[in-house]
């Protein structure tokens, strides 16, 4: 068996071995783990993007741009250390997924969240914090690829996916994580008490789109089209 055909055989039995595991916590577990299920599911939505972009064949020079542009969005969180839920992380992945599309959209806002958790500390929420960011940088490449960008237009798109999209999916980590003694009125208390932290997050995010969103976007476009790093 060759190197290629190893790894393929090694990929699809670990995908195989983690999609059983996940149908058993589901349904045949008599202690059913939602959490240990729902972070595979959430592991197995990042595999398509990660395979897509990797069968793109990136230049070395996009791999440059997004890992600077990861770096900045997981430094802009570290800046704000002291004031909780006050970060322009999305604000960051938001403006670069305008330049890049959805697809690096997503993949800026996966690994921001991911690596900004190495001085934030890993836990449990960490894949839903990556789902989370993740997605609000894809949604924003689909919707500013149909609407021209301007500081009005980044700060409400801004706080709406800052706030709904990436509060609900956190949120719902800890409902999961409660599930054990899961009702309704549970549910609703927890997604009730995680408001207050989402609006900090989407106002914060809404704010530093319209300080900086624009003249962000304006040299992001200038170094990508002066290199051609990312075309199309």
């Amino acid at each position: 068996m060759n190197k290629k055909a190893f790894k393929i055989c090694s990929f699809t039995a670990a995908v195989l071995m983690a999609a059983l595991t996940a149908v058993w916590q589901l349904f045949f577990s008599e202690t059913t783990s939602f959490y240990l299920a729902a972070v595979i599911i959430l592991l197995f939505s990042v595999i398509p993007f990660l395979l897509s972009y990797e069968k793109s064949m990136p230049s070395a020079r996009e791999l440059a741009l997004l890992a600077v542009l990861i770096a900045i969005a997981v430094a802009s969180r570290a800046v704000f250390y002291l004031i909780p839920q006050f970060k322009p992380i999305a604000a960051v992945v938001i403006a670069s997924a305008v330049c890049l599309g959805a697809e690096r959209g997503y993949i800026i806002g996966a690994f921001s969240a991911f690596i900004s958790n190495f001085i934030f500390g890993q836990g449990i929420s960490t894949p839903f914090q990556m789902a989370a960011l993740g997605l609000v940088g894809f949604a924003a490449g689909l919707i500013f690829k149909k609407i021209k960008p301007n500081r009005w237009f980044l700060s409400i798109i801004g706080f709406f996916l800052s706030f709904v999209l990436y509060g609900m999916i956190v949120d719902t980590s800890s409902v999961i994580f409660l599930a054990d003694s899961f009702t309704l009125a549970s549910a609703l208390a927890v997604y009730a008490a995680g408001i207050p932290f989402s609006a900090i997050f989407g106002g914060a995010t809404a704010l530093f789109l319209f300080l900086f969103g624009e003249e962000f976007i304006k040299k992001l476009n200038r170094i990508n089209h002066k290199y051609g790093i990312v075309k199309g």
